[in-house]
């Protein structure tokens, strides 16, 4: 069973951001879906990738997944790594994966080596707005409550990412984080996204002041180019320290797990190799007691799908991320769906990933090149202070 062909499209779900699928058939007519994570303004340049390089995949084995994933690196890449490699990869990959268990007659995560729950708890992202006060999006969390999910996640910064912030965006962290605890009760899950922008010095008085609040976790407070930050600040908060969605290669996370700089790990089975690399950065974190919590923006179609997979099987997953912004219109070029009730996806039973996708629904809503408004519809979906492009009180 080879394969035969390989096409990308690139869709519109109306939001900062278009996604990207490809579509693997194979010569006995079996076909497989996979998706790479892109982020905004740059979704051509990794379906670009992709298209090269099907053609170094198109005449091998759909079962030869993990030779032909260090033929990618070996070969194709001359052993450099990088986001856009990695997320064009994982598609491939993904896909392979779903033709595999297609063939095989059985859903993803009974070849991966079965169940190890009944279902996958995922959290709420893509809920919030930027452009509203902190009033109307504790009503949209309120709402995300009402929904059935008990956690969500949100970046609670105000203005650009920079390594230095003044104390007046820290008070607004707080106010925002105790208004959000105030609204939504004691049990719900709080997890708060920093997105490696701050320095350690501001991590860590800022993550004291949040520590009242019992977040769920404190995600990426610094970059973990160099992880040695990191480790810095889990060793001086009581929080959960996350980590993970900026690294793309399964060394970085050995890296991460020797100096003990992470509580849980959030790799994107769109962007760190897909799916065996996932579960072989799970296996390397279990013995070291660190969790895994799959990064996820992607759809709710194919990357939710990919992750259900491997968090179904892994014994140390926590919980999955989950963007609830995408969905609806994901709903609308599903053929088979993933169900999420009351925060947690039911596995699937069909053969594969369980879903599938209307081609000629995808390409009704085809590329939307949409320049800088892209980037500002990004910063508008993540609290910001308006587009800026540096701080004018800083000159950052």
């Amino acid at each position: 069973m080879k394969i035969a062909r390989i096409e990308t499209f690139l869709f519109d779900p109306g939001t900062a951001k278009n996604l990207l699928f490809c579509r693997v058939e194979t010569d006995s007519g079996l076909h497989g879906w996979g998706e790479a994570y892109v982020t905004p303004g740059k979704e051509q340049p990794v379906a670009d990738i992709l298209a090269a390089m099907a053609g170094v995949v198109i005449g091998r084995s759909a079962y030869s997944i993990r030779h032909t994933a260090q033929v990618i690196f070996e070969d194709f890449a001359m052993r450099r790594a990088s986001l856009e490699l990695g997320s064009a990869w994982s598609a491939i990959e993904i896909a392979m994966w779903d033709i595999v268990a297609k063939q095989a007659g059985m859903p993803l995560y009974n070849l991966l080596g079965g169940a190890s729950r009944a279902a996958v708890k995922v959290y709420a992202n893509g809920w919030s707005r930027g452009s509203d006060s902190i009033e109307a999006n504790v009503q949209r969390a309120l709402a995300v409550k009402e929904a059935g999910y008990g956690a969500l996640k949100w970046d609670p910064f105000p203005g650009p990412w920079r390594s230095f912030i003044h104390r007046e965006d820290e008070d607004h962290v707080v106010r925002y984080v105790r208004a959000m605890r105030d609204a939504l009760g004691p049990e719900f899950g709080l997890l708060v996204e920093v997105h490696r922008r701050l320095a350690p010095m501001h991590a860590i008085r800022l993550g004291r002041r949040l520590a009242e609040f019992d977040i769920g976790w404190y995600e990426e407070p610094c970059l973990c180019d160099n992880i040695e930050l990191v480790a810095e600040v889990r060793r001086a908060l009581p929080m959960p320290i996350v980590t993970g969605e900026a690294m793309y290669s399964k060394e970085a996370f050995f890296h991460c797990l020797e100096r003990r700089a992470a509580d849980i790990l959030n790799p994107d089975v769109c962007n760190c190799g897909g799916i065996s690399a996932l579960m072989d950065i799970a296996a390397m974190a279990a013995p070291q007691a660190v969790a895994v919590a799959p990064h996820n923006y992607n759809s709710t179609l194919v990357g939710l799908a990919a992750t259900v997979a491997v968090s179904a099987v892994i014994p140390n997953f926590w919980i999955a991320e989950c963007f609830v912004n995408l969905k609806p219109a994901c709903d609308a070029i599903a053929m088979t769906p993933l169900t999420v009730r009351d925060g947690f996806v039911e596995l699937p039973t069909v053969p594969g990933h369980g879903i599938d996708l209307d081609v000629e629904a995808l390409r009704k809503r085809p590329y939307r090149d949409m320049g800088g408004k892209g980037l500002r519809q990004y910063w508008e979906e993540f609290p910001r202070k308006g587009y800026v492009v540096a701080d004018t009180r800083t000159g950052f």
